[in-house]
């Protein structure tokens, strides 16, 4: 996600403010232009905000302006005509998606995956074979077949490793659940409970498991103070690579998925 002022990745769970939002007023849009280009951004009122914050969500090439809650919409207008440049520019740079249909190539564990449409009326068993994953049933249902794969094998995945790192620090976790979230590649609630992005099956397993390690360590610490880094080191110790990995290319993750830039997922 491209964001101005710049905001940098960040595995961090976010903290609820307590406070609900208020509406983006009436207008909930507002139109922008450069060079003959003519951009929709959302607006978003946020009672927690400080400063107006341009966003440019990576999945679905959406832009997004949070504005604090007594941000004028004249406000909001001028601020976006300084920055329609920075719109088309970061637009411009951001990848193809890859909806999950027949011949598409995304990365699975990091390696190159190229889905097939097998045909035919039945369900059968996916196949992963020599970098094929082949899916059975009319192409129609390819997709929705594949996310469900790709999520229960993402599940799979970090159950494992969960399971091990709980072990290594002797704590308990709650229910996992994989979920198709925007701003968070995981979190862990104050019960227990671990919640990952199923893309997470997408990246180097090194980059997954960090992520594991990361939300099982809040089961000690509930921050991010130098004690969690300590304890994220006990389980992981190459965290660094795999947070350096997800700043130079998790990103990229969220171009890949179902069609129309569905909600895809510390």
């Amino acid at each position: 996600m491209f964001s101005w002022p710049p905001a940098f990745f960040s595995s961090k769970p976010r903290s609820a403010t307590g406070t609900a939002p208020r509406p983006a007023s009436r207008t909930e849009a507002l139109e922008v232009s450069h060079e003959g280009q003519r951009f929709v951004v959302r607006l978003r009122r946020n009672a927690a905000a400080r400063r107006l914050i341009l966003r440019l969500r990576a999945d679905s090439g959406e832009a997004v302006l949070t504005l604090p809650a007594r941000t004028s919409l004249k406000d909001a207008r001028a601020f976006l005509d300084r920055y329609g440049g920075w719109i088309a520019e970061r637009k411009a740079r951001l990848p193809a998606r890859v909806p999950l249909e027949d011949g598409a190539v995304l990365p699975l564990r990091g390696a190159p995956c190229q889905l097939r449409s097998l045909g035919g009326s039945g369900r059968g068993r996916i196949t992963l074979e020599e970098g094929i994953l082949s899916v059975p049933g009319e192409a129609a249902h390819l997709p929705r077949r594949a996310l469900d794969w790709l999520k229960a094998e993402a599940k799979a995945d970090l159950t494992a490793a969960v399971a091990r790192h709980a072990a290594t620090l002797g704590v308990r976790v709650g229910r996992i659940t994989v979920k198709d979230t925007r701003s968070r590649w995981g979190s862990c609630s104050a019960a227990g409970a671990l919640a990952f992005s199923w893309r997470l099956i997408l990246a180097p397993p090194h980059v997954l498991d960090y992520l594991a390690a990361h939300e099982v360590a809040h089961r000690l610490e509930m921050n991010h103070s130098d004690r969690f880094w300590r304890v994220v080191a006990r389980t992981c110790p190459e965290w660094q690579a795999a947070e350096a990995w997800l700043t130079a290319h998790g990103t990229g993750l969220h171009r890949y998925g179902p069609k129309g830039g569905q909600p895809a997922g510390c």
